[in-house]
């Protein structure tokens, strides 16, 4: 994707609006459809070729669990060209 910025951002969501987000994230791979989020302000649209995955930190001082989607946006290129 020629053009787009190198992007690495976290953003903080109320529960409620985190809540909502898993919801529509699970309706989309149990329904096999792409899935579409906007994060501080760009839209990004997650193929249903996506892999996912969970990984866990930890320190002496917290712990992390981060949902992980990735997909190869090589593979968007050469579908997009005929």
């Amino acid at each position: 994707m020629a053009g787009k910025q190198k992007r690495d951002i976290e953003k903080d969501y109320p529960k409620a609006e985190f809540v909502a987000k898993l919801r529509r994230l699970a309706d989309a791979i149990e329904d096999g459809d792409r899935f579409e989020i906007q994060i501080a302000g760009e839209r990004i649209y997650v193929p249903v070729r996506a892999e996912f995955n969970i990984e866990h930190e930890r320190s002496e001082a917290e712990e992390e669990i981060e949902f992980q989607i990735k997909w190869n946006l090589n593979a968007d290129q050469k579908q997009n060209t005929p």
